[in-house]
């Protein structure tokens, strides 16, 4: 499916990553609905691209039905929005947990339940989930965040399965350590030596790409990395022995520490 001139809903306009998948649609020609709950940077980005913005709280009930109901005719979903989610289990409050599960999984499932109808009937359409190579192997301190992407990676699988000759695509995007902006970007944990990171643009152009050539995964991250992942997916034992003794440990415990308020 091509970007050019298709309607396209983005949740999580707001955050670094959100930023730039905007740009990059709004520079393929894509008519843009963004949502976020940050106002002071959703209206402006609008404003820039010449989109539209509509603030909403996707773990606040009767919002997906809400952002349904306002957003028209959707050709393209994105569904980025996500919270960090890090930390051990007994430090959640179960409030925690369930915006950690409303965000994170519940709500593109149910954007996806509520938006494909129209899609399967206009034989066209394309839906695109972004996850994290969280979703392909567990870290340490982080079982919230990594049920909800291990979720959306087999959701996204299982739909990309039923939905296959009906004209709507589906695509997981997986990117690991992102700089500059986004979860990691904002704790400053440090990474070792050889520890390669990768850019918001790089993922904003890994999401076009996977509309436009109708890509079931696309993985946004340097070679190492993809290789740690697929490791550990199918021999996790093993893979997550290499990571601890590679810092893992420490990078997720300094990544925990620092989205501790994020929640």
């Amino acid at each position: 499916m091509k970007v050019s001139g298709a309607n396209v809903l983005l949740t999580g306009a707001t955050g670094g990553i959100g930023q730039a998948i905007a740009r990059a649609v709004a520079g393929e020609g894509g008519k843009l609905l963004l949502t976020g709950r940050r106002t002071d940077v959703l209206e402006p980005l609008a404003g820039e691209l010449h989109a539209r913005a509509l603030a909403v709280d996707l773990a606040e009930p009767g919002e997906v039905e809400r952002l349904v109901s306002e957003a028209g005719e959707v050709d393209i979903l994105i569904a980025n929005a996500a919270l960090p989610a890090t930390g051990a289990l007994d430090t959640f409050t179960t409030r925690e947990i369930d915006r950690a599960l409303d965000v994170n999984l519940r709500a593109p499932i149910a954007l996806t339940h509520a938006l494909l109808p129209g899609m399967l009937a206009r034989g066209r359409g394309h839906l695109v989930f972004v996850s994290s190579l969280s979703g392909k192997a567990a870290t340490p301190v982080s079982l919230m965040y990594t049920t909800t992407k291990f979720g959306l990676r087999g959701f996204a699988s299982g739909l990309r399965i039923d939905l296959r000759n009906s004209g709507v695509g589906v695509t997981t995007v997986l990117p690991g350590f992102i700089r500059d902006a986004g979860m990691f970007a904002v704790t400053g944990a440090k990474l070792p030596p050889g520890v390669g990171t990768r850019t918001p643009e790089d993922v904003a152009r890994a999401t076009i790409r996977g509309i436009e050539r109708n890509k079931g995964e696309v993985d946004v991250a340097p070679l190492p990395l993809r290789v740690g992942a697929m490791i550990a997916s199918v021999a996790p034992e093993f893979g997550a022995a290499v990571s601890r003794r590679s810092g893992g440990d420490e990078i997720a415990e300094a990544m925990a520490a620092g989205q501790a308020g994020m929640r």
